[in-house]
This record gives C-alpha cells, structure tokens and sequence, in this order.
C-alpha cells in the first residue's frame, strides 16, 4: 500500500478490524520508511452499478458522490460524521441488495432524502433544494410546507 506521505510501498499493518457491519476491514498501517500512520479501507468487490442520469448519461455507482453531496448540505449543522457514513452505507446496501445492475440518479436522490429527512430537516431541505432544482421561493415554500404536515 503507497504512503500518501512520502509515497512509499512499504508498510506494515498495525490494526486490523472489521467495519460496516463485517462488510469490510479497516487497517491501521505505519509507513515502513517515514513512520507515520494512515487507515485503508478493504471492501468485498461487487459487480459494477450504474447510475442513469438525468441526460441520459451512464457513470458507475459511487457512494463517496452522496457523501459529498451530504456533507455540504449538513455543514454547520450539528450531524456526526458517523451519522452521515451510516446513511451513505444504508443507501449503498440498498443499490446493491436491489441486485439491479442500474439505478436513475432520480431514485439514489430519493433514497438520500427519505433518510436525510429524519436525520436533520434543514439538511434535508438544503438538499432537496440542489436535488429537485427549486426554481423560486413559491417551490421552497412547498417544500416547508410538506415537512411542517408530516410532522
């Protein structure tokens, strides 16, 4: 495994441990050459999903896509880390245990959002608002008004 310090290919393991419900390991490694330590991350492969966007367009499944997406529409609001990464592995188990080989960005949006709404609703509408591309005021309005009668 390269340091992403020095860049060497030399290191040693000096924890292992499984993660995400035993789906994969982490491992704590020291850099054989500078001594400093970094985490990887080992995962069961899977066959390739795509996701079919909006144009029409392929791209394979990428959870770290949703992660970047969570994480700006959660800055500055008091959300665990950890909290994301369990709804990121949620939706992540959800696309594969669906054993479809293509999912529409449409329908990870919505997984993304049922989950978000429970975890944090001003995330939730931050999100909503890039996702569903609210055009005007009228449409966010809309969009508080659904939350305010679901509670």
């Amino acid at each position: 495994m390269k340091c992403p310090f020095c860049g060497s290919l030399d290191s040693r393991v000096v924890d292992s441990r499984p993660t995400d419900e035993g789906a994969s390991i982490r491992r704590r490694r020291e850099c054989i050459e500078c001594t400093k330590r970094f985490t990887t991350y080992e995962k069961i492969e899977t066959l390739p999903i795509f996701v079919i966007k909006k144009d029409g367009r392929r791209e394979s499944f990428d959870g770290n896509k949703i992660m970047v997406g969570l994480v700006k529409a959660c800055e500055k609001r008091p959300i665990a880390i950890k909290d994301l990464d369990k709804l990121v592995q949620d939706i992540e188990k959800a696309v594969y245990n669906s054993l479809e080989q293509e999912i529409t960005s449409e329908r990870i949006g919505q997984m993304v959002m049922e989950r978000l709404k429970s975890l944090d609703e001003v995330a939730y509408v931050r999100f909503a608002s890039v996702y569903r591309q609210f055009t005007d005021v009228n449409s966010f309005m809309e969009e508080l008004e659904k939350i305010i009668r679901d509670r």
